[in-house]
């Protein structure tokens, strides 16, 4: 077969919309569509929803469905990455069972990673797995954990041996979040919302065949999801809006947008809004202050380097390289310029910044992002995180000292009794 090329696939894709492209399907059946031709996530394997194309060539077909106005698959939130992760390291059952229902939006997914004595840990977890009979139980405690309220299946980090070293005794699950012993309480934040979730897990169980990754190689499994996280966390996208089109697509995915994708419509503030700034400063006037025009020009010159660091690492995508430590420096970056946006945005509100609602400026909006942009720092592994990967991986320094190299977990000294 020949190579395809931009004209080609071009061609190849605008044909296939025009021949199935129907605003009045419902969306989970345009969306099934989509997954059984392949053009929904045209990266992927063929085998598995795709149409193995070049990273370089996706945006052709995003261009021919941004054409016609036709609605993509469904990729808000975790679900990505768990179709990331599945990729790497499922089963073809995994892959069989999940995929193409987290194409449709059919299933959502969270993450079950942090726990309430470790922090940014995540390899100090002490949630159990223990296989009891023909089944893992799984005990334990999970925080900060997004849509878990609204999630049919969870990604799972468990611990299966305490007597190994923490990083070597955790294992990796997929965890129905449908079943008794699955609690989910929702945590109001400083801003309103309630994206976050403490999860209580109590006796759940979960059979063999979900475990994901070999015993004990869970560490392995959870860094390539965090990978493809840090990856997309360079804080320069926006948030979705419903078309304004008519028909019965456009309607179910508005309403998708309100409710599935609910606990995610701040994330644009907590990454600083950098969109708004420009006009803001001509708006009131503090674009004439040489003060304020400093910091503007240094927020955007930060922002268009963040970008720049973004294309880099599509740029690995494309040339099939493994997801590496640029996604931490996006994410460092992404930190540096939401903190920077709060400090230009209350530089050019002044007091008024911390009025919320009607009364403060654009109805509470800038107020939202002071309060919002702290997560930024903390979400998908802190600053310091990301400054510790960079240091080690990057630069080549000496690693952090650590107390618990090499000891069984169970002699590690915890914040909670074990």
């Amino acid at each position: 077969m020949s190579e395809r090329t931009e004209a080609s696939v071009r061609a190849e894709v605008r044909a296939w919309l025009e021949a199935n492209w129907n605003a009045e399907l419902s969306l989970v059946e345009w969306r099934g569509k989509l997954a059984d031709a392949g053009w929904g996530m045209p990266t992927w394997p063929k085998k598995w929803h795709g149409q193995d194309l070049p990273q370089a060539l996706a945006p052709v077909v995003e261009e021919e469905f941004k054409r016609i106005g036709a609605v993509g698959t469904a990729k808000a939130g975790i679900r990505l990455l768990a179709a990331a992760t599945i990729l790497d390291h499922g089963t073809d059952m995994h892959k069989e069972k999940f995929l193409r229902r987290i194409l449709t939006g059919e299933d959502t997914w969270c993450q079950l990673f942090s726990e309430p004595g470790s922090g940014s840990d995540l390899a100090g977890a002490m949630t159990r797995a223990e296989m009891r009979g023909n089944k893992w139980v799984v005990n334990g405690q999970k925080v900060w954990t997004t849509s878990a309220h609204k999630a049919d299946w969870g990604l799972l980090l468990a611990r299966t041996d305490w007597d190994a070293p923490k990083h070597q005794g955790l294992s990796y699950f997929i965890l129905d979040m449908r079943q008794p012993g699955v609690v989910a309480q929702p945590l109001r934040q400083m801003n309103g919302h309630a994206s976050f979730n403490q999860v209580f897990i109590t006796d759940a169980e979960i059979a063999p065949e979900f475990q994901m990754g070999k015993l004990g190689e869970g560490w392995k499994v959870a860094t390539t999801t965090l990978m493809h996280e840090r990856r997309n966390a360079d804080g320069l996208r926006s948030w979705a809006t419903g078309s304004t089109r008519q028909g019965r697509i456009y309607d179910e995915e508005r309403a998708e947008i309100a409710t599935v994708m609910e606990p995610y419509k701040w994330y644009p503030q907590r990454a600083g809004r950098v969109d708004l700034i420009v006009e803001r400063a001509k708006a009131t006037g503090r674009n004439t202050d040489p003060v304020v025009r400093q910091e503007i020009a240094r927020l955007l010159t930060m922002s268009k380097a963040a970008e720049w660091t973004a294309r880099r690492a599509r740029a690995a995508q494309e040339q099939g390289r493994a997801q590496g430590p640029e996604g931490s420096l996006g994410k460092l970056v992404s930190s540096h310029v939401a903190r920077q946006a709060a400090r230009v945005h209350t530089m050019i509100s002044g007091a008024d910044a911390m009025l919320s609602g009607e009364d403060g400026p654009l109805n509470g909006v800038i107020a939202e992002i002071l309060i919002s942009v702290p997560a930024t720092s903390i979400a998908g592994g802190t600053d310091e995180i990301q400054r510790n990967i960079i240091s080690e991986r990057v630069l080549g320094m000496p690693k952090e000292p650590s107390f618990d190299t090499g000891k069984p977990f169970r002699d590690v000294p915890k914040n909670t009794v074990a």
